[in-house]
């Protein structure tokens, strides 16, 4: 055991000796690609080494999971991760090529980001009490955009539908980039998705925000409703994160290296002033904390998936 530990440590001593390879499982354009690029761009300072960032989108984020759980457990390549393929896929999908509990290991929370309800401002409702009454009044002709089924963007909908008893159609994107470009050119009417790739648009007057999925206001968008202000939408509170995994079996010293230097990074007043711009919250996390959060998280959308009716 003394040997194992020694090698491990002599590992980590040694790491990063090459590039990195930083896996995004969605479509560029959307809050996870952003910040996996910012972050990217200043853990090559800290760690001496260039961290490339590859998107892998497809399958809910399913894809991009499963490539790195196969990766070598070396902390070579590793995940900027969301809650629907390393929480939310197993209470959906009955048979999955990896286990997230079993073929991932957690290294920290990176940020939170609020997900909002966002429409073309073509679109008659401005908030979700008038998007209420509109759908009620025109019964199956709205729908709306979000990254994936089953994803905390769409339970986060489901949750309200649910609450007062409107049905909106989900039309599944790759990512939010895509839901967001579709909102604003009019090929759909709405979208749920993170505040990340809605802020610019939503600045210069090209999108407006129904509500944010919270169950209180944030600071820094204090405008802005939550849902549960409108009356029968229930207490929803769904908030969308990013988080860094590796390949299970990486050594813990490696991890442990990978945590604090992008702690470094999240504490950096530059890197906090640009993703607090974006939309993004930044967190960061020891591995432990970050592991407890990932159980809630798990506990919480079993029950919505499973109040959903929603399965693949």
């Amino acid at each position: 055991m003394v040997l194992f530990s020694v090698a491990f440590g002599a590992q980590a001593k040694g790491f990063p000796d090459r590039a990195l390879t930083l896996v995004v499982p969605f479509s560029t354009g959307g809050g996870h690609d952003f910040t996996a690029r910012l972050l990217a761009s200043k853990l090559n300072s800290y760690l001496g080494q260039q961290v490339i960032v590859v998107n892998k989108p497809g399958a809910d984020g399913m894809i991009g999971a499963q490539y790195v759980s196969r990766a070598k457990p070396d902390g070579y390549t590793i995940m900027m991760s969301s809650p629907a393929e390393t929480v939310i896929a197993p209470f959906l999908y009955k048979s999955m090529s990896y286990d997230p509990s079993k073929d991932l290991s957690p290294i920290t929370l990176v940020s939170t980001t609020p997900i909002a309800l966002v429409a073309n401002p073509s679109f008659p409702p401005n908030t979700l009490p008038e998007l209420v009454a509109y759908v009620k009044a025109h019964p199956g002709k709205v729908d709306y955009g979000m990254p994936g089924v089953g994803s905390a963007q769409q339970l986060a909908v489901d949750w309200i539908e649910r609450s007062t008893g409107i049905k909106i159609l989900a039309i599944p994107y790759k990512g939010a980039g895509p839901a967001t470009i579709d909102v604003l050119g009019g090929q759909i009417p709405l979208a749920s998705v993170g505040m990340a790739p809605v802020i610019p648009h939503w600045k210069a007057g090209k999108l407006k925000v129904l509500c944010i999925m919270n169950n209180k206001r944030l600071a820094w968008l204090p405008k802005v409703p939550t849902a549960s202000e409108t009356p029968g939408a229930g207490a929803v509170d769904v908030v969308q994160w990013m988080g860094l995994f590796a390949p299970a079996g990486t050594p813990a010293a490696i991890i442990n290296k990978l945590n604090a230097a992008v702690e470094k990074v999240l504490h950096d007043p530059a890197v906090k002033k640009t993703l607090i711009a974006q939309g993004v919250e930044p967190v960061g996390s020891s591995v432990k904390n970050f592991s407890i959060f990932l159980t809630h998280e798990r506990k919480k959308y079993a029950a919505l998936v499973k109040a959903s009716g929603i399965s693949v």
